[in-house]
């Protein structure tokens, strides 16, 4: 059955979306999807500057998406939950229905 959302809630939840609303955030989090990574490493990863990367990674971390921890001068990012990779994996397979659903529509007007 389905959690009745408060209105509470769903601005919690519609601020979760909106972070991942960003391509920036979402390569950052392909990106780490690999293991934890350094700000350096992401820049490198990703093509987005420093500055980039380190505003979006403290969205982010603010709305729990990833955790951080400090390694001596570096402080290297993780996914905190995989689960966000399930919200991913569930937007592309649609997409990729969309996409045949119109190729097919297509291949009957020929």
């Amino acid at each position: 059955m389905a959690r009745p959302m408060t209105p509470a809630l769903l601005e919690l939840v519609a601020e979760r979306f909106r972070v991942l609303g960003e391509p920036a955030r979402l390569r950052l989090l392909q990106a780490l999807r690999d293991g934890p990574a350094s700000v350096t490493r992401l820049v490198t990863a990703t093509g987005l500057t420093q500055a980039n990367v380190s505003k979006h990674l403290q969205l982010l971390h603010g709305t729990g998406f990833v955790t951080r921890e400090r390694r001596g001068s570096f402080v290297e990012y993780a996914i905190a939950s995989p689960d966000v990779f399930v919200l991913c994996d569930v937007m592309c397979a649609q997409l990729d229905d969309d996409v045949a659903r119109r190729r097919a529509a297509l291949a009957a007007t020929r």
